[in-house]
Protein backbone atom coordinates (compact mmCIF):
# COMPACT_ATOMS: atom_id res chain seq x y z
CA UNK A 1 0.00 0.00 0.00
CA UNK A 2 1.17 3.51 -0.80
CA UNK A 3 1.08 6.69 1.29
CA UNK A 4 -2.04 8.69 2.16
CA UNK A 5 -4.24 9.72 -0.78
CA UNK A 6 -5.91 13.13 -0.93
CA UNK A 7 -9.49 13.35 -2.23
CA UNK A 8 -11.32 16.32 -3.77
CA UNK A 9 -15.13 16.32 -3.88
CA UNK A 10 -16.63 18.05 -6.92
CA UNK A 11 -20.27 19.04 -6.36
CA UNK A 12 -21.65 19.41 -2.84
CA UNK A 13 -25.28 18.28 -3.14
CA UNK A 14 -26.97 15.57 -1.09
CA UNK A 15 -24.92 12.53 -2.17
CA UNK A 16 -21.64 14.42 -1.65
CA UNK A 17 -22.29 14.51 2.11
CA UNK A 18 -22.46 10.71 2.21
CA UNK A 19 -19.23 10.45 0.21
CA UNK A 20 -17.49 12.86 2.56
CA UNK A 21 -18.60 10.89 5.62
CA UNK A 22 -17.42 7.56 4.20
CA UNK A 23 -14.11 8.73 2.73
CA UNK A 24 -13.26 10.61 5.94
CA UNK A 25 -13.63 7.36 7.88
CA UNK A 26 -11.11 5.45 5.74
CA UNK A 27 -7.50 5.18 7.00
CA UNK A 28 -4.89 6.61 4.61
CA UNK A 29 -7.54 8.76 2.89
CA UNK A 30 -7.83 12.52 3.45
CA UNK A 31 -10.60 14.70 2.00
CA UNK A 32 -8.75 17.94 1.30
CA UNK A 33 -11.04 20.09 -0.88
CA UNK A 34 -14.63 20.75 -1.96
CA UNK A 35 -15.74 22.41 -5.20
CA UNK A 36 -19.10 23.88 -6.17
CA UNK A 37 -20.17 26.53 -8.68
CA UNK A 38 -21.87 28.17 -5.69
CA UNK A 39 -18.74 28.91 -3.73
CA UNK A 40 -20.56 29.62 -0.47
CA UNK A 41 -22.13 26.20 -0.64
CA UNK A 42 -18.67 24.71 -1.11
CA UNK A 43 -17.42 26.66 1.91
CA UNK A 44 -20.37 25.54 4.05
CA UNK A 45 -19.82 21.94 2.97
CA UNK A 46 -16.11 22.14 3.77
CA UNK A 47 -16.80 23.66 7.18
CA UNK A 48 -19.38 20.98 8.01
CA UNK A 49 -16.97 18.14 7.23
CA UNK A 50 -13.72 19.71 8.41
CA UNK A 51 -12.28 20.03 4.90
CA UNK A 52 -9.47 22.57 4.57
CA UNK A 53 -10.09 24.03 1.10
CA UNK A 54 -13.14 25.20 -0.89
CA UNK A 55 -13.29 26.40 -4.49
CA UNK A 56 -15.92 27.99 -6.72
CA UNK A 57 -14.78 26.26 -9.91
CA UNK A 58 -13.01 23.13 -11.05
CA UNK A 59 -10.49 25.30 -12.90
CA UNK A 60 -9.43 26.91 -9.62
CA UNK A 61 -9.09 23.54 -7.95
CA UNK A 62 -7.03 22.10 -10.80
CA UNK A 63 -4.75 25.15 -10.76
CA UNK A 64 -4.20 24.48 -7.04
CA UNK A 65 -3.73 20.78 -7.78
CA UNK A 66 -2.93 19.50 -4.29
CA UNK A 67 -5.08 16.37 -4.51
CA UNK A 68 -4.59 12.84 -5.81
CA UNK A 69 -8.10 11.85 -6.95
CA UNK A 70 -11.61 13.25 -7.27
CA UNK A 71 -15.19 12.32 -6.50
CA UNK A 72 -17.48 13.64 -9.24
CA UNK A 73 -20.86 14.33 -7.60
CA UNK A 74 -22.05 16.93 -10.12
CA UNK A 75 -25.40 16.74 -12.00
CA UNK A 76 -25.54 14.04 -14.70
CA UNK A 77 -24.98 16.27 -17.78
CA UNK A 78 -21.87 17.75 -16.15
CA UNK A 79 -20.13 14.40 -15.59
CA UNK A 80 -18.50 14.23 -19.02
CA UNK A 81 -16.89 17.68 -19.30
CA UNK A 82 -15.69 17.78 -15.70
CA UNK A 83 -14.36 14.20 -15.75
CA UNK A 84 -12.47 14.86 -18.98
CA UNK A 85 -10.87 17.92 -17.35
CA UNK A 86 -9.73 15.83 -14.41
CA UNK A 87 -8.43 13.05 -16.66
CA UNK A 88 -6.40 15.65 -18.59
CA UNK A 89 -4.91 16.72 -15.26
CA UNK A 90 -3.97 13.11 -14.44
CA UNK A 91 -6.52 12.62 -11.64
CA UNK A 92 -8.27 9.28 -10.95
CA UNK A 93 -12.06 9.68 -10.76
CA UNK A 94 -14.86 8.15 -8.68
CA UNK A 95 -17.97 9.24 -10.62
CA UNK A 96 -21.59 9.27 -9.56
CA UNK A 97 -24.07 7.29 -11.65
CA UNK A 98 -24.91 7.46 -14.47
CA UNK A 99 -21.44 7.86 -15.93
CA UNK A 100 -22.92 9.99 -18.74
CA UNK A 101 -26.29 10.78 -20.32
CA UNK A 102 -25.69 8.46 -23.28
CA UNK A 103 -23.44 5.61 -24.41
CA UNK A 104 -21.36 7.73 -26.78
CA UNK A 105 -20.35 10.14 -24.01
CA UNK A 106 -19.78 7.30 -21.53
CA UNK A 107 -17.43 5.56 -23.97
CA UNK A 108 -15.53 8.78 -24.64
CA UNK A 109 -14.92 9.08 -20.90
CA UNK A 110 -13.99 5.40 -20.63
CA UNK A 111 -11.50 5.49 -23.47
CA UNK A 112 -9.93 8.70 -22.15
CA UNK A 113 -9.38 7.42 -18.62
CA UNK A 114 -8.16 4.00 -19.78
CA UNK A 115 -5.71 5.63 -22.21
CA UNK A 116 -4.42 7.76 -19.32
CA UNK A 117 -3.98 4.64 -17.16
CA UNK A 118 -5.95 6.16 -14.26
CA UNK A 119 -7.98 4.40 -11.57
CA UNK A 120 -11.70 4.79 -12.30
CA UNK A 121 -14.94 3.69 -10.67
CA UNK A 122 -18.65 4.53 -10.81
CA UNK A 123 -20.83 4.63 -7.70
CA UNK A 124 -23.42 1.99 -8.51
CA UNK A 125 -24.63 2.04 -4.93
CA UNK A 126 -26.36 -1.32 -4.69
CA UNK A 127 -23.02 -3.09 -5.03
CA UNK A 128 -22.86 -2.10 -1.35
CA UNK A 129 -25.62 -4.62 -0.54
CA UNK A 130 -24.19 -7.58 1.32
CA UNK A 131 -26.85 -9.89 -0.16
CA UNK A 132 -26.01 -9.24 -3.82
CA UNK A 133 -22.33 -9.84 -3.17
CA UNK A 134 -23.06 -13.16 -1.44
CA UNK A 135 -25.52 -14.19 -4.15
CA UNK A 136 -22.92 -13.62 -6.85
CA UNK A 137 -20.39 -15.67 -4.88
CA UNK A 138 -22.86 -18.56 -4.63
CA UNK A 139 -23.63 -18.42 -8.36
CA UNK A 140 -19.92 -18.33 -9.24
CA UNK A 141 -19.40 -21.38 -7.02
CA UNK A 142 -22.11 -23.25 -8.97
CA UNK A 143 -24.39 -23.63 -5.96
CA UNK A 144 -27.61 -23.17 -7.96
CA UNK A 145 -26.35 -24.62 -11.24
CA UNK A 146 -26.85 -23.04 -14.64
CA UNK A 147 -29.13 -19.99 -14.50
CA UNK A 148 -32.25 -20.45 -16.63
CA UNK A 149 -34.58 -17.65 -15.57
CA UNK A 150 -34.73 -14.54 -13.42
CA UNK A 151 -37.11 -11.75 -12.44
CA UNK A 152 -36.03 -8.35 -11.19
CA UNK A 153 -37.63 -5.09 -10.13
CA UNK A 154 -36.84 -1.68 -8.69
CA UNK A 155 -39.99 -0.33 -7.08
CA UNK A 156 -40.70 3.16 -5.74
CA UNK A 157 -43.98 4.78 -4.69
CA UNK A 158 -43.33 8.52 -4.60
CA UNK A 159 -46.03 9.18 -7.20
CA UNK A 160 -48.66 7.58 -4.94
CA UNK A 161 -47.41 8.52 -1.46
CA UNK A 162 -45.79 11.42 0.36
CA UNK A 163 -43.15 9.45 2.22
CA UNK A 164 -40.39 11.69 0.79
CA UNK A 165 -42.61 14.73 0.34
CA UNK A 166 -45.25 15.85 -2.17
CA UNK A 167 -44.01 15.60 -5.77
CA UNK A 168 -46.68 18.09 -6.88
CA UNK A 169 -45.02 20.94 -4.96
CA UNK A 170 -41.38 19.85 -4.48
CA UNK A 171 -38.87 20.67 -7.23
CA UNK A 172 -36.66 17.78 -6.08
CA UNK A 173 -39.29 15.48 -7.60
CA UNK A 174 -40.89 17.65 -10.28
CA UNK A 175 -37.71 17.84 -12.36
CA UNK A 176 -37.62 14.04 -12.48
CA UNK A 177 -40.90 14.12 -14.45
CA UNK A 178 -39.74 16.55 -17.15
CA UNK A 179 -37.42 15.98 -20.11
CA UNK A 180 -36.93 19.73 -20.42
CA UNK A 181 -35.26 19.62 -17.00
CA UNK A 182 -32.89 16.78 -17.89
CA UNK A 183 -34.91 13.75 -16.79
CA UNK A 184 -35.04 10.49 -18.73
CA UNK A 185 -37.81 9.17 -16.52
CA UNK A 186 -37.74 6.22 -14.19
CA UNK A 187 -35.46 4.40 -16.66
CA UNK A 188 -32.86 7.16 -16.55
CA UNK A 189 -33.19 7.57 -12.80
CA UNK A 190 -33.04 4.01 -11.47
CA UNK A 191 -32.65 1.82 -14.55
CA UNK A 192 -28.87 1.72 -14.22
CA UNK A 193 -29.22 0.36 -10.68
CA UNK A 194 -31.54 -2.53 -11.48
CA UNK A 195 -29.64 -3.46 -14.65
CA UNK A 196 -26.38 -3.52 -12.69
CA UNK A 197 -28.11 -5.55 -9.96
CA UNK A 198 -29.09 -8.12 -12.61
CA UNK A 199 -25.76 -8.18 -14.44
CA UNK A 200 -23.64 -8.39 -11.32
CA UNK A 201 -26.03 -10.66 -9.44
CA UNK A 202 -26.28 -13.27 -12.21
CA UNK A 203 -22.77 -12.91 -13.59
CA UNK A 204 -24.30 -12.94 -17.08
CA UNK A 205 -24.56 -10.39 -19.88
CA UNK A 206 -27.72 -9.27 -21.64
CA UNK A 207 -27.74 -10.51 -25.26
CA UNK A 208 -31.09 -9.01 -26.35
CA UNK A 209 -33.83 -6.86 -24.85
CA UNK A 210 -37.28 -5.48 -25.48
CA UNK A 211 -38.65 -2.56 -23.45
CA UNK A 212 -42.09 -1.00 -23.07
CA UNK A 213 -42.54 2.37 -21.34
CA UNK A 214 -45.59 4.22 -20.08
CA UNK A 215 -46.11 7.86 -19.18
CA UNK A 216 -49.29 8.50 -17.20
CA UNK A 217 -51.43 11.63 -16.91
CA UNK A 218 -50.57 13.25 -13.59
CA UNK A 219 -51.82 16.84 -13.86
CA UNK A 220 -54.24 18.92 -15.91
CA UNK A 221 -52.64 19.80 -19.21
CA UNK A 222 -49.74 17.45 -18.48
CA UNK A 223 -47.72 20.08 -16.63
CA UNK A 224 -47.22 21.78 -13.28
CA UNK A 225 -45.78 25.24 -13.81
CA UNK A 226 -42.64 24.97 -15.94
CA UNK A 227 -42.50 21.19 -15.53
CA UNK A 228 -43.95 19.35 -18.53
CA UNK A 229 -44.54 15.76 -17.40
CA UNK A 230 -43.50 13.80 -20.45
CA UNK A 231 -41.06 11.11 -19.28
CA UNK A 232 -41.63 7.42 -18.54
CA UNK A 233 -43.14 6.49 -15.16
CA UNK A 234 -43.04 2.70 -15.54
CA UNK A 235 -40.89 0.39 -17.67
CA UNK A 236 -41.18 -3.34 -18.35
CA UNK A 237 -38.39 -5.27 -20.06
CA UNK A 238 -38.00 -8.78 -21.42
CA UNK A 239 -34.40 -9.90 -21.84
CA UNK A 240 -32.37 -12.85 -23.05
CA UNK A 241 -29.06 -13.44 -21.35
CA UNK A 242 -25.75 -14.52 -22.86
CA UNK A 243 -26.33 -18.16 -21.84
CA UNK A 244 -29.90 -18.23 -23.22
CA UNK A 245 -31.65 -17.62 -19.89
CA UNK A 246 -34.78 -15.46 -20.05
CA UNK A 247 -35.80 -12.80 -17.59
CA UNK A 248 -38.04 -9.86 -16.88
CA UNK A 249 -37.06 -6.50 -15.40
CA UNK A 250 -39.46 -3.80 -14.32
CA UNK A 251 -39.21 -0.45 -12.60
CA UNK A 252 -41.91 1.96 -11.50
CA UNK A 253 -42.70 5.06 -9.45
CA UNK A 254 -46.26 3.80 -8.99
CA UNK A 255 -45.42 0.74 -6.88
CA UNK A 256 -47.56 1.54 -3.84
CA UNK A 257 -46.30 -0.11 -0.67
CA UNK A 258 -42.67 -0.02 -1.79
CA UNK A 259 -40.36 2.77 -0.73
CA UNK A 260 -37.08 2.02 -2.52
CA UNK A 261 -36.97 -1.72 -3.08
CA UNK A 262 -34.80 -3.82 -5.37
CA UNK A 263 -35.72 -7.47 -5.90
CA UNK A 264 -33.93 -10.19 -7.83
CA UNK A 265 -34.88 -13.86 -8.01
CA UNK A 266 -32.45 -16.11 -9.88
CA UNK A 267 -33.58 -19.61 -10.84
CA UNK A 268 -30.96 -22.25 -11.66
CA UNK A 269 -31.11 -25.93 -12.53
CA UNK A 270 -30.08 -27.03 -9.01
CA UNK A 271 -31.38 -24.19 -6.85
CA UNK A 272 -32.60 -20.63 -6.65
CA UNK A 273 -31.80 -17.37 -4.87
CA UNK A 274 -33.96 -14.42 -3.82
CA UNK A 275 -32.33 -11.08 -3.06
CA UNK A 276 -33.94 -7.94 -1.64
CA UNK A 277 -32.19 -4.66 -0.96
CA UNK A 278 -32.84 -1.02 -0.23
CA UNK A 279 -30.40 1.80 0.45
CA UNK A 280 -29.62 0.57 3.96
CA UNK A 281 -30.37 -3.14 4.24
CA UNK A 282 -30.44 -6.36 2.24
CA UNK A 283 -31.30 -10.02 2.66
CA UNK A 284 -30.77 -13.28 0.79
CA UNK A 285 -32.73 -16.55 0.71
CA UNK A 286 -31.90 -19.84 -0.98
CA UNK A 287 -33.87 -22.89 -2.08
CA UNK A 288 -31.62 -25.83 -3.01
CA UNK A 289 -30.93 -29.49 -2.28
CA UNK A 290 -33.78 -31.31 -0.52
CA UNK A 291 -35.61 -28.00 -0.03
CA UNK A 292 -36.34 -27.94 -3.78
CA UNK A 293 -38.84 -30.75 -3.30
CA UNK A 294 -40.87 -28.78 -0.74
CA UNK A 295 -40.19 -25.25 -2.03
CA UNK A 296 -38.66 -24.16 1.29
CA UNK A 297 -36.56 -21.00 1.28
CA UNK A 298 -33.91 -20.49 3.93
CA UNK A 299 -32.11 -17.28 4.92
CA UNK A 300 -28.40 -17.01 4.08
CA UNK A 301 -25.97 -15.17 6.34
CA UNK A 302 -24.18 -12.50 4.31
CA UNK A 303 -20.79 -11.18 5.45
CA UNK A 304 -20.28 -7.43 5.40
CA UNK A 305 -18.88 -6.19 2.09
CA UNK A 306 -16.81 -3.03 1.53
CA UNK A 307 -18.69 0.02 0.25
CA UNK A 308 -17.83 1.48 -3.15
CA UNK A 309 -15.96 4.33 -1.45
CA UNK A 310 -13.74 1.77 0.27
CA UNK A 311 -13.19 -0.10 -2.99
CA UNK A 312 -12.09 3.13 -4.66
CA UNK A 313 -9.78 3.90 -1.75
CA UNK A 314 -8.25 0.42 -1.98
CA UNK A 315 -7.77 0.89 -5.73
CA UNK A 316 -5.99 4.21 -5.18
CA UNK A 317 -3.74 2.77 -2.50
CA UNK A 318 -2.90 -0.42 -4.41
CA UNK A 319 -2.89 0.93 -7.96
CA UNK A 320 -5.20 -1.89 -9.06
CA UNK A 321 -8.50 -0.68 -10.50
CA UNK A 322 -11.74 -1.52 -8.70
CA UNK A 323 -15.24 -2.43 -9.82
CA UNK A 324 -17.66 -1.21 -11.06
CA UNK A 325 -15.45 0.71 -13.48
CA UNK A 326 -16.17 3.21 -16.25
CA UNK A 327 -16.30 0.53 -18.95
CA UNK A 328 -18.96 -1.46 -17.12
CA UNK A 329 -21.06 1.66 -16.53
CA UNK A 330 -20.76 2.56 -20.22
CA UNK A 331 -22.00 -0.90 -21.22
CA UNK A 332 -25.00 -0.49 -18.91
CA UNK A 333 -25.65 2.93 -20.46
CA UNK A 334 -25.71 1.24 -23.88
CA UNK A 335 -28.51 -1.02 -22.64
CA UNK A 336 -30.46 1.96 -21.30
CA UNK A 337 -30.13 3.75 -24.64
CA UNK A 338 -31.37 0.62 -26.43
CA UNK A 339 -34.48 0.57 -24.23
CA UNK A 340 -35.61 3.88 -25.74
CA UNK A 341 -35.04 2.54 -29.25
CA UNK A 342 -36.86 -0.72 -28.48
CA UNK A 343 -39.88 1.13 -27.07
CA UNK A 344 -40.00 3.46 -30.06
CA UNK A 345 -39.69 0.66 -32.61
CA UNK A 346 -41.72 -1.91 -30.70
CA UNK A 347 -39.28 -4.78 -31.11
CA UNK A 348 -36.53 -6.77 -29.44
CA UNK A 349 -33.00 -5.58 -30.13
CA UNK A 350 -29.65 -7.36 -29.95
CA UNK A 351 -27.49 -5.88 -27.22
Amino acid sequence: MSAEKRILILGTGGIAHRHAEHFLAIPQIAVVAAVDTQVQRARDFAAEHGIAHAFGSLEEALAWGEFDAAVNATPDPVHKPTTLQMIAAGKPVFCEKPLAVNFEDAMAMTEAIEAAGLVNMVNLTYRNAHAIQMARRMIDEGRIGTVRHFEASYLQSWLTSKHWGDWRTDERWLWRLSSDHGSKGVLGDIGIHILDFVLFGTGLEIAALQARMKTYDKAEGGAIGAYKMDVNDSVAMTVEMSNGALGVIHMSRYATGNLNDLNLAVYGETGALRIWANQLESRLEVCRGKDMETAIWRPVECPVTPRNEHRFAMALLSGENGQPDFRHAAEVQKLLDLCFVSDREGRMLAA
